[in-house]
């Protein structure tokens, strides 16, 4: 009922019907002074005839005064009235001096009446009609919404019951829309993926068929049987690695990974990220300087962020040259923490920086041959940004570059 007095157009119509009140109100109550006018006017009339008779017989001023100012009535008085043919049943038809004024005042009752009718049915046409074209644009607007189609929405630029209802209808659209942009970027990304994976295994399956033909044709030669094999066992864990981190990256872009976030120092985090490179450093003459400062703690997911790390230092080795130095830099502020990872390598053109965290991207400069897929630092950009950090890089000309993550740290609430 609330909802419902709110309505602009239900105000509308109050006010009309209100107005309409007052109107019939203040014209009642000038029809009763006009008729009580009248009344006194006929009543004069009659008096003023009655006096003008009884002069003309020969009646004195002062009988006709008493007679006509006199409030009793007697029998006799009564009796002569009736044989006149005045009573109170006797029909105003019959008196010529009320007559007129029976006809006036019942025209002038039909006209009011017929006007207050006419206003009030206006009034209610005109709320109907506002509520019927509500209903008729929601019935549009829905039937679109059904279509698939979310660009135009239902009013809410008033209150009430009908507008708190397009409301609703309106949330439920955006919940639609997004369901329907979420449901096509799903699609999307299982068409791209599905697209990156295909192509990105071409080149190794192409390689195994071909290892293979030759196994098959020289059975017979040791060296050439093991150089091939071992060919399909470097190219059968390039597709396991492919494969993994393209699994990877599609559990992160779906949301599927929830990340556990727990407190671990950097010395260990970092010691863990470095394992599986260990062996590339004196097989490279190259060293990794890490910071040894205890007190640094980082909250992150210890498992994803070490991959991200392995995969910023693998980056890092692969584009330095035999003797290269990494060095690895931290700070802790009160809101996050800062890790700077630079190599002493040539550095990345100015024209690779903003396209290195890209997947499958390969720099011109970078020869076809040299390892990885493009995909570590596309992985590594996606598993900090998913807790909430960020990862850029930087490399002045010649320079070697930087890559910088940071973190944010628990906060109480």
């Amino acid at each position: 009922m609330n909802s419902l007095l709110q309505e602009k157009a239900t105000h509308r119509l109050l006010a009309v019907i209100l107005f309409l009140f007052i109107i019939n109100l203040i014209t009642d109550l000038g029809s009763a002074w006009a008729y009580n006018q009248k009344a006194g006017e006929i009543l004069l009339t009659q008096k003023r005839a009655v006096a003008s008779s009884l002069s003309d017989l020969g009646v004195s001023e002062e009988i006709i005064a008493k007679s006509l100012t006199s409030t009793t009535t007697t029998p006799e008085g009564i009796q002569l009235i009736a044989k006149l043919g005045l009573h109170e049943n006797t029909a105003s038809s019959y008196i010529p001096a009320l007559s007129a004024h029976r006809t006036f005042a019942l025209l002038l009752a039909l006209l009011k009446s017929f006007l207050l009718f006419a206003l009030l049915f206006t009034a209610l046409l005109r709320y109907l009609f506002h509520q019927n074209r509500l209903q008729l644009e929601a019935i549009k607007t829905v039937s679109s919404y059904t279509a698939g189609s979310f660009d135009v929405l239902l009013p809410q630029t008033e209150e009430g019951a009908v507008y708190h209802l397009f409301g609703s209808i309106n949330h439920m659209a955006a919940a639609l829309k997004t369901g329907q942009e979420t449901e096509y970027r799903t699609k999307e990304f299982l068409k791209n993926t599905i697209s990156d994976i295909s192509h990105q295994l071409k080149t190794p399956l192409a390689a195994l068929s071909m290892y293979n033909e030759i196994l098959l044709e020289e059975p017979d030669r040791p060296d050439t049987v093991l150089t091939f094999a071992q060919k399909s066992e470097a190219a059968i864990e390039r597709m396991k690695s492919l494969i993994l981190s393209l699994l990877k990256i599609a559990r992160l872009d779906a949301g599927s990974i929830t990340f556990q976030k727990a407190p671990i120092p950097l010395t260990n985090l970092l010691a863990k990220a470095l394992e599986p490179l260990t062996w590339r450093l004196p097989a490279e003459k190259k060293q990794i300087h890490c910071p040894q400062n205890p007190t640094i703690i980082v909250h992150c997911d210890p498992d994803w962020t070490k991959e991200a790390l392995t995969n910023i230092l693998k980056n890092a080795l692969d584009h330095t040259t035999d003797g290269g130095q990494i060095t690895i830099q931290a700070e802790q502020g009160p809101l996050e923490t800062r890790i700077h990872i630079t190599d002493n390598g040539p550095g990345i053109p100015p024209s690779d920086l903003y396209h290195i965290f890209k997947r499958f991207y390969r720099s011109q400069s970078q020869p076809s041959s040299s390892p990885g897929a493009g995909l570590g630092l596309s992985l590594a950009k996606a598993i900090i940004e998913g807790q909430d950090g960020t990862l850029f890089a930087q490399s002045p000309p010649g320079s070697g570059a930087t890559f910088t993550l940071t973190l944010p740290n628990l906060t109480k609430p």
